[in-house]
């Protein structure tokens, strides 16, 4: 079974304030720690309520769209919000082994081993790539 990133967008592919980064200028980094792995990505960002899932992997690369099985559902409302739309997936689908690449810590319970935190001032930096690294290929 293959593992399982929820990606969010805002903070991680790029940084969440900056009026002067051009969208998605931290997805090398992305790409640079999954290069040659079998995973499956679903996107848990804020993005799939104003974008479809085919426009969100026309506008990411190659090396990531073809990896994306899916978006988390509908919003939940109520504590931790975003650890419990990808429970509701999970549940679903029957996965299990996965990790969210997120800068939103609020919306997962502490401690949350599955949370790879990204600072929403820079976005996944060398430092994330090493944590997801480890995982893949743990």
């Amino acid at each position: 079974m293959n593992k399982v990133l929820f990606l969010d967008f805002d903070g991680v592919l790029h940084p969440t304030h900056s009026v002067s980064d051009a969208p998605f200028n931290r997805i090398d980094l992305l790409e640079e720690a999954i290069s040659d792995v079998s995973l499956d990505i679903v996107i848990s960002s804020s993005w799939r309520f104003t974008h479809n899932l085919e426009k969100m992997q026309r506008i990411l690369p190659k090396s990531i769209s073809n990896l994306i099985i899916g978006c988390t559902g509908d919003p939940v409302i109520g504590k931790h919000p975003r650890f419990n739309e990808i429970q509701a997936f999970l549940i679903s689908n029957g996965l299990s082994n996965w990790k969210a690449l997120d800068d939103s810590y609020w919306e997962f319970p502490t401690p949350c081993p599955q949370l790879i935190r990204c600072n929403p001032n820079t976005g996944i930096t060398k430092k994330e790539v090493l944590q997801l690294k480890q995982w893949l290929s743990g």
